[in-house]
């Protein structure tokens, strides 16, 4: 959908997740359900969410003189993006880098390394597929 990746900063990024779980919600929902973690001006959320207009990620309609946002991009969509600015900008395109560094700082219960195995191994066996000729 997005010619290029889309960057969000952290709050930005909460606001998408605050409008994804809802689908759509007012400037001062918005700023309301954020402060709840942490305060945050209201005005600090109307230029996020101008921003996020701009970058299309969200709309905005008109309902009795109120603005209502709604995202335009879905979760995964930023979350790909985010991913790839990771892998590239810090680990330069290395996804054994990414997940070696997870696994030596990071405690994995047993049923998640189970999880990464079966991934592992259903990926392998694409790749074998792939490069089956017929």
């Amino acid at each position: 959908m997005f010619g290029s990746p889309m960057k969000l900063g952290k709050v930005q990024l909460r606001i998408m997740q605050f409008l994804w779980e809802t689908q759509k919600a007012t400037a001062r929902q918005i700023t309301d359900a954020l402060s709840l973690q942490e305060p945050i001006a209201h005005s600090t959320v109307q230029t996020l969410l101008r921003k996020l207009e701009t970058k299309g990620a969200v709309t905005h309609d008109v309902e009795d003189r109120t603005f209502v946002f709604r995202p335009l991009c879905d979760r995964t969509e930023v979350t790909d993006s985010a991913l790839r600015d990771l892998l590239n900008r810090v680990f330069h395109g290395s996804v054994y880098g990414l997940v070696a560094q997870l696994l030596s700082h990071e405690t994995l219960p047993p049923n998640e390394l189970q999880r990464l195995r079966q991934l592992i191994e259903e990926t392998e066996r694409g790749v074998e597929d792939d490069g089956d000729v017929a």
